[in-house]
């Protein structure tokens, strides 16, 4: 009597490539965050100074513009992994990963221009990149995450652009979609840290 071989299921090797480049991620933006401590230890009175001039109330919109893109960015996750690839109606219950990952993209993009704004409004008031440590360590810091949310927004593109060339969408296809999500969120995980550590705990 022939047993059937077992069904080994392995991980999707595009996923666990992906965490493994965000565990590196991980260890780049401790970095950041240790260089920012250190700078900061090393002279209070001018982080007194400057971080007086930052703007909370339009950084925290800002940050609750990109935390809730998490929250469509999933939504979108949870289109792709029911094969559901576009709209089955006008309804937000009825969208597919297509249009979750459009409003992801267009949340992500008023954090970036967001983010130029309060540059320009910085530098207005003579916060700069060479100005001082602390205008070297707050844009050092920013503008890794900004590049890092730009790279983001790029795969969304990319992912849009592929779902809509699918006639089929299959299983494989939604772990793409799975993968620059993990991206997403890792993204927004470490701007919160950024924000607390550079708008709350000034």
């Amino acid at each position: 009597m022939l047993r059937s071989a077992p069904v080994v299921n392995r991980p999707n090797s595009v996923a666990v490539g992906t965490i493994v480049w965000l565990a590196s991620e991980v260890m780049f933006f401790a970095g950041l965050f240790a260089i920012y401590f250190s700078l900061r230890s090393m002279a209070p009175e001018l982080w007194s100074e400057q971080t007086a001039k930052l703007n909370i109330g339009f950084s925290l919109v800002n940050t609750t513009v990109l935390v809730l893109s998490s929250v469509t960015c999933q939504f979108g996750v949870f289109a792709a992994e029911r094969l559901q690839a576009r709209r089955t109606g006008w309804s937000p219950v009825k969208w597919g990963a297509i249009e979750w990952f459009w409003l992801t993209y267009a949340m992500g993009a008023f954090f970036v221009v967001g983010q130029v704004y309060e540059y320009a409004m910085l530098t207005s008031e003579w916060v700069m990149l060479n100005s001082d440590a602390y205008g070297s360590a707050f844009y050092l810091t920013t503008g890794f995450h900004g590049l890092h949310v730009t790279v983001g927004l790029i795969a969304f593109i990319l992912i849009i652009g592929r779902i809509q060339a699918l006639k089929v969408f299959t299983h494989r296809d939604a772990i793409s979609a799975v993968a620059v999500s993990y991206y997403w969120h890792f993204v927004d995980v470490v701007w919160i840290g950024l924000f607390l550590v550079i708008y709350v705990l000034k």
